[in-house]
């Protein structure tokens, strides 16, 4: 606990080389080094010198080192195998067979600590259809069928659900993956582009504003508005450098005058800190100042909401689930089969790309864990 103290303040560990390290002492009088050698971890404190023990300061470097490690690592999302029986909480399983239902086959394993026997499908705990179906689903809503449609192609497979039961899969696991992958932060580029559309929510006119990168075509941020040219945006803007870290050199966007506001609050620098964007306004139809990137991107929502003819309510799962499907999910040819989460620098690996980003937010794993060790 006092070596992870220690280690949550930066400029408490200095690395020299990648085998000395300066460890400033708790007290704040001096630092102490440590090394590592083939045999180990040595420090210079009394601790160690006097009783052979491994010392807070060993604690403090390994857990930077940890740290550092994990921001290195924490843009790719890779499939899970993590498995622990459900009685005792150990990783000491092995595989028992496979237990058949009728909506699926689930692997059953047995723990060499408890001798417990169980089931467990990491994520997808209590859902009478399989991983691979509720993934399926999701594919197919999000490429543009409707709910009916995803329910017979689910008929097909032998899987008989109601449409609504589809809706409530996408409810449920927009939301888990949105809360997740919040956490990672797009290496977007220096020109975002801006732009509106109208949707209509219930028979009523709302519209949808979105913000992209033009390198990584990365959609940012988006929210929902009463009014075209006079609604407050800056939520979205504000929203959009809390999410990437940074401010553009150059953003696009048509002549209504919100744009402009937000830009000057939210992006413009009065004072001259740094240098404020370029706000080019003036986009046409050809040419090098045009916006198509962005009126593409806003096709392929108008796309998705041909089929549901119309959303319910502004904050519907739909749109975020969609945002999701367009960052991480869905190749894009302009990126050279990349999607713009692999062009921002956030790789999601396996085949079953919803089924890797499930699995790991319903498994996040903390630093440290029950006895504070890594």
């Amino acid at each position: 606990m006092r070596g992870q103290t220690i280690a949550q303040t930066e400029s408490n560990v200095r690395r020299l080389d990648e085998n000395e390290y300066r460890v400033r002492s708790q007290s704040g009088s001096g630092e102490y080094t440590v090394l590592s050698t083939e045999a180990g971890w040595n420090c210079s404190c009394p601790d160690f010198v006097y009783r052979e023990q491994k010392c807070k300061h060993i604690f403090a470097v390994e857990l930077s080192l940890e740290l550092r490690r994990r921001i290195e690592n924490a843009k790719r999302i890779v499939p899970l195998d993590f498995q622990a029986c459900l009685s005792c909480g150990s990783e000491r399983i092995v595989r028992h067979g496979i237990r058949h239902n009728k909506n699926g086959d689930l692997q059953r394993f047995s723990c060499l600590q408890c001798g417990n026997r169980f089931s467990r499908n990491l994520g997808f705990e209590g859902m009478k259809a399989s991983p691979q179906m509720i993934t399926s689903a999701l594919q197919l809503y999000f490429s543009g069928e409707s709910l009916r449609n995803t329910q017979k192609f689910l008929a097909l497979q032998g899987v008989k659900v109601c449409h609504k039961t589809i809706y409530n899969w996408i409810q449920k696991y927009v939301g888990l993956m949105e809360e997740y992958l919040q956490d990672f932060t797009p290496n977007v580029g220096d020109t975002w582009r801006t732009d509106e559309m109208f949707v209509k929510f219930s028979g009523n006119m709302k519209y949808l504003f979105a913000m992209m990168d033009d390198e990584t075509r990365f959609r940012i941020s988006q929210m929902v508005a009463d009014h075209k040219g006079t609604s407050d945006v800056r939520p979205m803007f504000k929203d959009s450098i809390e999410r990437t870290g940074k401010v553009p050199k150059t953003f696009i966007s048509d002549g209504a005058n919100n744009f402009h506001d937000a830009y000057r609050k939210e992006m413009w620098s009065p004072y001259g800190e740094t240098p404020s964007p370029v706000h080019v306004r003036h986009i046409r139809l050809a040419g090098d100042m045009n916006n198509n990137k962005m009126e593409r991107q806003n096709g392929e929502v108008r796309d998705r909401e041909k089929t549901m003819r119309g959303l319910k309510t502004a904050d519907s799962p739909i749109l975020k689930g969609y945002q999701i499907f367009h960052n991480y999910i869905r190749t894009h040819e302009g990126l050279k089969g990349k999607t713009p989460a692999e062009a921002a620098g956030i790789t999601v690996e396996g085949d079953n790309k919803w089924l890797t980003i499930i699995q790991n937010a319903s498994h996040v794993p903390q630093l440290h864990g029950e006895n504070g060790v890594p």
